[in-house]
């Protein structure tokens, strides 16, 4: 009964969804300035032009017997796979590219939106996240946290060989800046010693191929940051930081919100953070017979939503994309700069060297098994054995 009461439902308001107001002070939208008085126009062509996922009804049950709608349960990862989204535009189409409505869209656009369908054999679906986040404890149908949607984001990307991302989620509020270089220049499928030697030796191996054959390019890396900014409530201490990253050019935004209500923060203006609403529940969407989706429920062309900064739940995830080993370091830099050498109480930390008393780093490497839906499930298992046991230590 209480799902369906959420499948019937339209929209759920949370906050306020409202014209900006007559202000001189900047917005910021995922590393762009914007000027209300000026250019407001393309203020609000920049939002409604991000991917937004929605809670669906209507669409296969999830693993054959599940739920047929994810409303209720399913906005954070609705929130993340639009973070995820948002660094496949990044990575295929440019931070410029701007979606605009009735205009045909690249390939690549529709390539993406494939991704994240509904549908069981998409690799990025509410089907493939659901069930993979069995293997982080999370029945399906049970709400996910910002740190929980990393760790399924993290793992389903092995399967990606398209976007062929490589996603480093932090632990211990730290980014080490060697295990992150040694991830984003190994080769695939290649064991660690030939991983090794491709991080220390690819300027030798001119940056192409190495002696194997494999590619030695730098694999475009996805950086989520887990963090808790506070006890119950973000400690004001934090605002001040967390606003200044969705100014790096590299900001994929903020997964976070309020107990059990998940939004996406894609940016500020003054003490009032601007996010996409997965709670709308929509028809589910399926491909069309020329390949393409039509994809205008796929993009929020209303109002955005804001909230004050003081009023979001301290467990939040950071997101940022580096296609570029130089938009990485670009990054660090920017870091020290603007975030560690200005707050006496940091967010997290950024290092240099892996910490000795760590287990050694390890990059995940796909399974050699062909499968897809459940199985895959099964096929990760193993893998991921290494990261339960960090995680016990780490405890």
């Amino acid at each position: 009964s209480v799902l369906s009461r959420y499948e019937n439902q339209i929209t759920i308001l949370s906050d306020y969804s409202e014209e900006f107001p007559e202000t001189d002070e900047p917005v910021w939208i995922l590393g762009r300035q914007h000027h209300l008085n000026t250019d407001k126009s393309k203020l609000l062509l920049d939002i409604s032009g991000r991917l937004w996922f929605t809670y669906r009804r209507k669409f296969s049950p999830i693993g054959g017997t599940g739920p047929s709608s994810d409303a209720g349960w399913g906005c954070m990862l609705r929130c993340g796979q639009m973070m995820l989204a948002q660094a496949l535009i990044c990575r295929h189409l440019g931070r410029d590219w701007q979606w605009e409505k009735h205009k045909k869209q690249p390939e690549e656009y529709h390539r993406i939106l494939r991704c994240f369908l509904d549908r069981k054999d998409c690799c990025y679906s509410i089907h493939q996240m659901a069930q993979m986040g069995v293997g982080e404890g999370k029945s399906i149908g049970e709400w996910f946290g910002p740190n929980t949607v990393a760790q399924v984001l993290k793992k389903l990307a092995l399967f990606d060989e398209w976007n062929s991302l490589a996603v480093y989620v932090s632990m211990d509020n730290t980014v080490v800046i060697e295990d992150i270089k040694k991830m984003c220049w190994s080769p695939p499928q290649s064991s660690g010693a030939a991983q090794s030697s491709v991080h220390l030796h690819r300027a030798a191996l001119g940056r192409n191929k190495n002696t194997a054959g494999f590619c030695t390019g730098w694999k475009p890396l996805l950086l989520i940051i887990p963090l808790r900014l506070g006890i119950n409530h973000i400690n004001p201490v934090y605002i001040d930081a967390f606003k200044e990253c969705f100014k790096m050019p590299q900001s994929l935004g903020a997964l976070g919100g309020k107990p059990n209500n998940a939004y996406y923060f894609i940016g500020f203006l003054g003490n009032e953070l601007i996010y996409l609403d997965p709670h709308t529940t929509q028809s589910f969407v399926d491909l069309e017979e020329n390949g393409t989706v039509d994809d205008e429920s796929f993009h929020c062309q209303q109002a955005p939503h804001r909230m004050k900064i003081m009023n979001l739940d301290p467990s939040v995830a950071l997101g940022f994309f580096c296609k570029e080993e130089c938009d990485f370091d670009n990054w660090c830099s920017l870091v020290q700069k603007e975030i560690l050498k200005q707050q006496s109480l940091r967010m997290f930390e950024l290092v240099q060297k892996h910490p000795p008393h760590w287990p050694p780093f390890i990059p995940p490497t796909k399974p050699e098994v062909t499968t897809t839906g459940a199985e895959l499930i099964e096929s990760t298992d193993k893998l991921f054995e290494f990261e339960e046991e960090f995680e016990i230590l780490s405890v």
